[in-house]
């Protein structure tokens, strides 16, 4: 088994600006290509789609050109799925979003674009410029990767809708209630998700929405309901990785994927581990 990492973060805050992590004192130090190696050991991974750390949204350029570098340390960085403020609009030659994208797709290994809907207002990717923007994403034939937390499944759904030329992949299952173990609405808002042939789903980021006690049983429940939906041809593996690290280490987040598709098909468990997101991301 060959596998591709679907979502991976790389972060230096002695080269990069990054606020969030003021308010994580674990996760407030670099966390580069030997570190990721280190905390894989033996698993097989083939290659990795490295996803943006929410740095300071003037430096987004300075970002992929980090990671670009990396790839000399790290050649498995197949992907970057990189941040672009969608909501500044299209602008005239040289201001708007579309010169920006054009500007990152000269990189052969940006593969996708995110903006996180996770901490804004009600309202925001409902913003017209907003959704213009991720429409120019889908224009490029690039993958809009959605952060949302599962009380705004119900605009992304609308968001969705409204860019049926875009690929979208729903990260982190859209972060269900699972320290409540509140299956609804995020269930049947999932299934609505899932009814559009252009959304995929990251298997990714259960480990920091269960309890510091989690089990896995804990996270079955929520597995089960995105593969239920979106079938195994559209669920791909993802880490989020050193995120993971707040809940766990990658072994137990691996292992646990291990044990959840166990009973598949080698063609299954080959399409969710590797063969799913090289097809989505165009690695």
């Amino acid at each position: 088994m060959r596998i591709v990492d679907s979502h991976v973060h790389f972060w230096d805050p002695g080269v990069l600006h990054y606020s969030w992590l003021t308010g994580v004192p674990s996760l407030h130090r670099a966390f580069l290509p030997p570190d990721y190696a280190a905390a894989t050991g033996q698993i097989p991974i083939e290659r990795i789609v490295f996803v943006e750390a929410n740095c300071r949204p003037d430096e987004a350029r300075q970002e992929v050109e980090l990671v670009e570098r990396l790839v000399q340390a790290e050649p498995r960085v197949a992907g970057i799925v990189a941040f672009v403020d969608l909501t500044r609009g299209l602008g005239g030659q040289g201001s708007g979003v579309g010169d920006r994208l054009d500007a990152l797709f000269r990189s052969p290994r940006v593969k996708g674009i995110r903006q996180n809907i996770q901490g804004q207002p009600a309202g925001f990717c409902r913003q017209r410029s907003f959704v213009e923007g991720v429409r120019e994403v889908g224009r490029r034939g690039l993958v809009f990767d959605v952060c949302a937390t599962h009380d705004q499944l119900p605009e992304v759904i609308d968001l969705v809708r409204d860019c049926p030329g875009t690929r979208f992949v729903l990260d982190h299952c859209g972060k269900p209630a699972i320290r409540q173990r509140a299956l609804e609405p995020w269930s049947r808002n999932i299934a609505g998700l899932a009814a559009h042939e252009n959304v995929w789903c990251k298997l990714s980021g259960l480990l920091t929405e269960a309890s510091e006690a989690w089990c896995p049983e804990d996270l079955v429940p929520y597995a089960a309901r995105v593969v239920e939906c979106f079938g195994r041809e559209r669920v791909l593996y993802g880490s989020d990785w050193p995120v993971l690290t707040l809940a766990g280490d990658y072994g137990r987040w691996y292992g646990f994927t291990q044990q959840f598709t166990r009973g598949w098909s080698a063609t299954d468990r080959g399409r969710f581990y590797g063969d799913t997101a090289a097809r989505v991301y165009g690695l």
